[in-house]
């Protein structure tokens, strides 16, 4: 195929693409469409198709597409500068969306009103990411924070830095949520652990801690829903010398 008409065809593909998203978004769109609808806005001509299926191939989704590092992004042929700025303003700007959303409004009812909140954003991370949300006593978000990445065990968790930064936003109740990379939410021993001692530790200071939310591939599990954060919470209490 002559070069003319190869370029021809990949600008018909480009508007077939525009059209899509014109008449029904990105729902129609798979998640290696998406990268290419979005590379496309940073590179004038070429197919796409190959950068955006090894895109999601190597960082694990579209969710760790757009957050990877731009430096990683460029490592891929076909991505250069320009695109991975594209793709990880994208993400920049849904996470602004997704906060600017909540703050300052009575938003997290339920375990489910976080997952939603949380879920494209972690549900594709390829390591463990810790994210406090720090609320206030109308349960309005007051910030969301991630303080801790990699393999959480008790070692990597420390609750004097949570409760520091808890305090530093005068924070009435947290609520803690990070994701399993493996796409199954199943609490680990550690995982019970860590809620547990991040329990006692709040209850000390006088904070309370809502629930702590693990995050798979399309579902989640909530200490709070399967009744853990109450009985961390009784057994604090029991523990508690009387006067």
């Amino acid at each position: 195929m002559e070069k003319e008409q190869w370029q021809k065809r990949g600008t018909g593909h480009r508007n077939r693409m525009r059209e899509r998203f014109m008449e029904g978004g990105l729902e129609r769109f798979s998640d290696e469409e998406v990268v290419e609808f979005l590379l496309t806005l940073g590179t004038p001509r070429g197919d796409l198709k190959i950068p955006a299926r090894e895109a999601i191939e190597r960082f694990g989704g579209l969710a760790a597409t757009l957050s990877a590092p731009i430096e990683k992004l460029t490592e891929i042929k076909g991505i250069g500068q320009k695109n991975a700025l594209y793709l990880s303003l994208v993400h920049q700007i849904a996470s602004r969306y997704l906060r600017d959303r909540v703050e300052g409004k009575n938003f997290f009812t339920s375990s489910r009103d976080v997952f939603d909140y949380l879920f494209h954003v972690m549900r594709d991370l390829s390591r463990e990411t810790f994210k406090v949300l720090l609320l206030s006593r109308k349960n309005q978000l007051i910030a969301d924070k991630d303080l801790f990445s990699g393999t959480l065990t008790e070692s990597a968790v420390y609750p004097r830095e949570i409760i520091a930064t808890a305090l530093e936003h005068k924070a009435a109740s947290l609520i803690f949520v990070h994701n399993h990379p493996s796409g199954d939410p199943a609490p680990s021993a550690a995982d019970h652990r860590i809620t547990r001692d991040l329990t006692w530790a709040s209850r000390l200071m006088g904070i309370q801690v809502l629930d702590h939310i693990i995050i798979g591939r399309n579902t989640y599990y909530s200490f709070a829903d399967t009744g853990h954060i109450g009985s961390f919470t009784k057994e604090f209490e029991e523990k508690l010398p009387q006067f």
